[in-house]
């Protein structure tokens, strides 16, 4: 396995176990800095003596049932991947899907062509077949399907739930796959970067995207807030139909939908693969038509992706009298990050889920990795249950098909056929590989608050803790009137298990 050095990033993750005898009470020291990656270290080093910075634990405060952490099957994953020789690419879905690697149990695929397929495409692009005669999985056998496969082949458990990024383009009002024409799009991406002045190179954190074609013209433009889908009852129950198509098909070849989303980011109309939505149509699309014909599937109906802010876009679904019936539960991503707080409280019943995390800009650096962490903090602080990566994995350096450039947990050279690992990865690998369903996060008090703990059915607490300065930092963690203390590496993050 090929891991390459970090651009200043550290993860250091400790695992305390109950022990009425040994020094610290540490039963495991995981770290991961710049240089070396997930390396065991000697607990000898944990201390009693209580430092400034502080980390509370009380287990009786335990949050939300975590589910299970995932990521994406895509095109361009799979395409990347199959440039390995077929030991790498196995070492590859071991280190991610196993349980003695990223531990990737709870995963998101596309149900048609999304922002990072090959092309578009969708499961039946006949126009005007409401019986869905011509509906087919070609496209996915190519590479969806052995992408999913070979991952159920370490780990035949797996979770996997579906959106659509768009409907067949026949369905739309615009009879295309986009929302967005190619000249109102580039024009765009051309006064930002004039804008910037050179300045995007000075920011880590800074969007990368390449003018694209799309072969939208400016008449089909749809606007967000208007409704990009056909809303007649013919085509609502076609689509109804091509869900429950694509859950059969599937299911005859050996992978089973647990769970399926209307919609992709409903309010975005984006320059590749998009539909926008009115929250109304929605509702009256899960309500009548999408959430009885899942029903019969026994698939879970669950109302997303939600991209924005606004939390009256959710609960025109949640509150409708219909939709409520079969939606367990929402979906959160990008700025719908700041909806979630709301909601949730509006709605304690409900499954909570990011469902896409922000996807960079491809530099796979320190910066976008600590963003990752305050991201998965933020929406799991929040009541998530299961957390969502995108990129699987992308050729180093490579844009979309439709001109952006992001992050991924892997990246493969497409001229030397060698692969890493990112600093995205083991933040994300730094708490799935310890949690099991139904291990619920704690929820913690003191001084230092860039930290994270979760209770395991066995009793252990797995506290995980990042030191963002550029020096070593002493944290301890106060546990059952016991103290934890370690020396944080500088930029790092840092965990650990008692009872």
């Amino acid at each position: 396995m090929k891991i390459s050095n970090f651009l200043a990033l550290g993860l250091f993750s400790l695992v305390l176990s109950s022990c009425a005898s040994g020094r610290s009470g540490i039963k495991e020291w995981t770290s991961t800095t710049m240089d070396q990656p997930w390396q065991q270290q000697s607990t000898a080093n944990i201390t009693s003596a209580q430092a400034d910075s502080t980390i509370a634990i009380d287990i009786t405060k335990t949050d939300q049932a975590i589910e299970g952490f995932g990521t994406c099957f895509n095109e361009q994953g799979w395409a990347s991947l199959s440039a390995l020789d077929k030991n790498q690419r196995t070492s590859v879905m071991k280190e991610l899907f196993s349980k003695e690697g990223g531990n990737l149990t709870y995963n998101r695929m596309p149900l048609g062509a999304n922002d990072f397929a090959l092309e578009y495409y969708s499961l039946d692009d006949t126009d005007g077949d409401f019986a869905m005669k011509d509906f087919n999985t070609r496209e996915d056998e190519k590479t969806l399907i052995p992408f999913i496969k070979a991952a159920l082949a370490v780990n035949p458990d797996l979770y996997l739930w579906a959106s659509p990024w768009t409907p067949p383009a026949w369905m739309k009002v615009n009879k295309h796959y986009a929302c967005h024409p190619e000249s109102s799009w580039n024009t765009m991406i051309e006064n930002f970067k004039a804008s910037m002045n050179g300045k995007p190179d000075d920011n880590p954190l800074r969007f990368r995207l390449e003018t694209m074609k799309n072969g939208l013209s400016t008449e089909g433009l749809v606007k967000e807030g208007q409704d990009g889908f056909i809303q007649k009852p013919e085509y609502l129950q076609a689509y109804a139909d091509y869900f429950a198509k694509f859950v059969d098909a599937y299911k005859a070849k050996g992978i089973k939908i647990s769970m399926v989303m209307p919609q992709n980011e409903f309010n975005s109309n984006q320059c590749y693969p998009s539909c926008t939505w009115k929250a109304a149509s929605l509702a009256n699309f899960i309500g009548k038509y999408l959430g009885p014909a899942m029903q019969r599937k026994g698939v879970d109906v669950f109302f997303g992706t939600v991209e924005r802010a606004n939390p009256a876009l959710t609960d025109t679904v949640l509150n409708d009298a219909d939709a409520k019936k079969y939606v367990k539960g929402v979906s959160f991503q990008w700025a719908g990050k700041d909806a979630l707080p709301k909601i949730r409280k509006e709605h304690p019943g409900l499954f909570y889920v990011q469902s896409e995390q922000e996807c960079g800009n491809g530099l796979n650096n320190w910066e976008g990795a600590m963003h990752s962490w305050d991201l998965m903090k933020q929406y799991i602080g929040n009541g998530v249950r299961a957390y969502c990566y995108w990129n699987t994995s992308l050729f180093e350096n490579k844009a979309s098909r439709w001109g952006w450039y992001q992050n991924s947990l892997v990246t493969v050279n497409d001229t030397t056929k060698e692969y890493k690992f990112t600093p995205e990865y083991y933040v994300l690998k730094h708490t799935s590989h310890y949690l099991s369903k139904d291990d619920k996060r704690l929820i913690t008090s003191g001084t230092f608050s860039d930290a994270m703990a979760y209770l395991t059915a066995n009793g252990t607490v797995i506290v995980i803790a990042v030191n963002k300065t550029a020096s070593p930092m002493k944290v301890s963690i106060l546990l059952k009137g016991k103290t934890y203390t370690a020396n944080l590496p500088a930029l790092s993050i840092n965990s650990m298990i008692a009872k």
